[in-house]
């Protein structure tokens, strides 16, 4: 179970932001070009209506973001997505969590080591040695952020090389500062229940 009982689930869920969000048609030309730059459906996700309030920070956050999940080389994209869903679990970010186990299933072509970290968390069994090492690794860095990192499995088990390793490195990383973010400003839905408001 997440924060405030809504369980990790690899549905799909919408989010609802807790601050006033930017109205497109109301939108500055910066603001327009800043959410076209992010994602092609940031003009309609109150993430990112939110986050647009700040427009450089939506810039540099939304480069920084797409440089490490969506690198041409380097990590390969299934382990950069069950880290992503290992830290989310852990930090306890729900939206993100159904988010990266969705994009993992549809790489992979397999929502089975998924949903089992969905359902019985990191230590569950993810079907390979390397997802194990992967999602060991992420799991220790983001609750132990301050000690020395033991990087033997990533090497041995997971056959990661350096530029692999800060790959990975750098998904835990920004993944403890989005996960932050979303439970910040907003809570997770499901697509078919009304919208409550939030208590000030």
């Amino acid at each position: 179970m997440a924060g405030e009982g809504r369980p990790f689930t690899l549905d799909t869920l919408e989010w609802d932001a807790w601050v006033e969000t930017v109205d497109v048609d109301r939108a500055t030309p910066e603001q327009i070009a800043v959410l076209e730059e992010s994602l092609p459906t940031a003009k309609t996700s109150p993430y990112y209506l939110a986050l647009v309030h700040d427009v450089t920070a939506l810039r540099e956050r939304s480069r920084l973001y797409n440089a490490i999940m969506y690198a041409p080389r380097g990590l390969d994209r299934r382990d950069r997505e069950i880290a992503a869903l290992a830290v989310s679990h852990v930090n306890g970010c729900v939206y993100c969590a159904s988010v990266h186990a969705r994009r993992f299933a549809q790489l992979a072509k397999d929502a089975g080591p998924a949903q089992a970290l969905l359902d019985a968390g990191p230590g569950a069994d993810l079907g390979t040695a390397r997802r194990r090492a992967v999602a060991d690794f992420a799991v220790r860095l983001t609750r132990e952020p301050n000690q020395p990192l033991d990087l033997t499995g990533l090497r041995t088990d997971a056959g990661l090389d350096d530029t692999e390793i800060l790959d990975l490195v750098h998904v835990v990383a920004v993944f403890a500062w989005a996960n932050r973010l979303m439970l910040t400003l907003g809570e997770p839905r499901s697509p078919r229940s009304t919208t409550e408001e939030h208590p000030a």
